[in-house]
């Protein structure tokens, strides 16, 4: 559902090395999951070649663009806002241009455009490439509107411009669009049909990073598992493809051995995995490559199987507890995240039961959990009656929080007196004098900065923790560097 949707880069304003030849000022928020994120670079790449520099001041900005999200009712409302504001903008600068980008483009395109006349453009996700003529349709005073889905559109020509970055982690896309339809999600009918890119096209995009001093990626994907390549298409195609096209194809953990085999001083991680795709060749190639980090975002949505039936999760309880055992078993120390809904329609106190006794076998590390909102559009919106009072909702959520705040402290200390391998990105947010990176398990390490850098891979012993991080103190620089 969420991909990893971080609350304090909501909203964030992305800024980039200005190009001298450029003449007009850009202005880009994005919101929702990091796929979003990705696509803001996209879009600043292409725009830049088009005579835009980003800025992060909205006054000054001859094109403001915000990139959205249609997974929960409270990003829609916080973008429905955000674009009042705009318009208070533009009525003191009446030749400022306002567009919407991503998933809420298709869906209320009409109401943005015609109803409501709040922006000048509408850009769908496969449809980035179209912005400067769309900005040509605007300049000439007509609505400009582009949200038609492709099914080969991968950006894979696209070198994204890293904006706000650390310099030291990047997000690489490697799938768009998803074929799983999960009754609860609009993704399907927002990002299109499931594509993956040119393995090729990844590796030289890495290779670029690498070459930049980058020292970790993250393979990024609405469901990275099922990634195939086969020359190109969609996934559902692949059985039409020829016996050669078959023979050749790199799926997800053949791509996987590919990047950790060139790139072994690369840190290597992916989002998101779907439990009905992921296979045991992606666990046994993560267990063989040092550089692939021990870490599983693995979202389950609910503990009941008939909950997962009426969401159109093609897994059972019983399938997922298989596939927690057989990485655990494989990988010991891997760190396992979930994302969970609660209080989907028709859930009962039985199927919320069955959710917490999930929770306990598997104690996830973190989780990204959430009540359920109705979504327009989707499956469930237009066959089930949410019927799940909300302050039950909110009761089954807290209990759900506080579970798994209480596995994740469980986690934490397991971590206390080990020496863990961390990778600085940054000052720690509470001390200036503190450093703060992650370890292999994804997990936050805070330790006192002497005289090491950010991009520096350290050796941290582990002598305190709470509940989402671990504190300690560098022992000396790990041999990755």
């Amino acid at each position: 559902m969420a991909k990893e949707i971080d609350e304090s880069k909501q909203g964030q304003s992305l800024v980039l090395e200005n190009n001298n030849l450029n003449t007009k000022k850009l202005y880009i928020e994005s919101y929702g999951c990091q796929m979003n994120f990705s696509d803001s670079e996209i879009v600043a790449s292409i725009l830049s070649k088009a005579g835009y520099n980003t800025t992060d001041t909205v006054d000054e900005a001859d094109l403001v663009l915000i990139n959205t999200c249609s997974v929960r009712e409270k990003a829609e409302q916080t973008i429905r806002k955000r674009l009042e504001q705009f318009n208070a903008y533009k009525r003191k600068k009446p030749a400022m241009k306002v567009g919407v980008l991503g998933c809420m483009a298709e869906r209320v395109k009409h109401a943005f455009l015609e109803e409501e006349k709040i922006v000048d453009m509408v850009v769908g996700p496969d449809a980035y490439k179209d912005l400067p003529n769309l900005l040509e349709e605007v300049e000439e005073g007509r609505e400009a509107v582009n949200v038609i889905l492709s099914k080969d559109e991968t950006y894979a020509d696209i070198a994204p411009i890293r904006l706000n970055s650390n310099g030291v982690t990047a997000f690489v896309s490697i799938t768009r669009g998803c074929d799983n339809m999960c009754t609860f999600c609009i993704v399907p009918f927002t990002r299109g049909r499931e594509r993956s890119r040119d393995p090729y096209s990844i590796m030289n995009e890495i290779g670029d990073l690498q070459e930049r001093g980058f020292k970790e990626v993250t393979l990024l994907g609405q469901n990275v598992d099922s990634y195939l390549w086969y020359g190109g298409g969609l996934k559902k195609d692949f059985t039409k493809a020829t016996e050669m096209q078959q023979a050749t194809a790199i799926n997800f953990a053949k791509l996987l051995d590919m990047v950790a085999t060139a790139y072994p001083k690369m840190r290597i991680r992916f989002s998101t995995s779907n439990p009905q795709d992921m296979t045991l060749d992606v666990i046994d190639t993560m267990a063989q490559h040092n550089n692939i980090c021990k870490y599983i975002h693995l979202p389950v949505q609910s503990g009941s199987n008939r909950i997962l039936k009426a969401m159109n999760r093609l897994h059972t309880r019983e399938e997922y507890f298989t596939l927690i055992d057989n990485i655990r078993q494989r990988i010991p120390d891997c760190a396992i995240s979930q994302d969970m809904i609660t209080g989907f329609p028709t859930e009962t106190e039985e199927d919320h039961q069955d959710t917490l006794s999930l929770m306990e076998y598997v104690k996830y590390d973190f989780g990204f959990m959430f009540a359920y909102s109705e979504r327009p559009g989707t499956l469930a919106a237009r066959k089930i009656t949410d019927d799940v009072p909300e302050e039950v909702k909110k009761r089954r959520l807290t209990e759900i929080i506080d579970l798994q705040q209480k596995h994740s402290l469980y986690r934490t200390q397991a971590q206390v007196g080990k020496t863990v391998e961390v990778l600085i990105e940054g000052t720690s947010k509470k001390s200036p004098n503190e450093w703060m990176g992650r370890n292999s398990q994804n997990t936050v390490v805070v330790f006192p900065k002497e005289n090491y850098k950010i991009g520096d891979f350290v050796m941290v012993e582990v002598n305190n923790c709470t509940s989402t991080t671990l504190i300690g103190k560098a022992i000396g620089l790990s041999e990755n560097n």
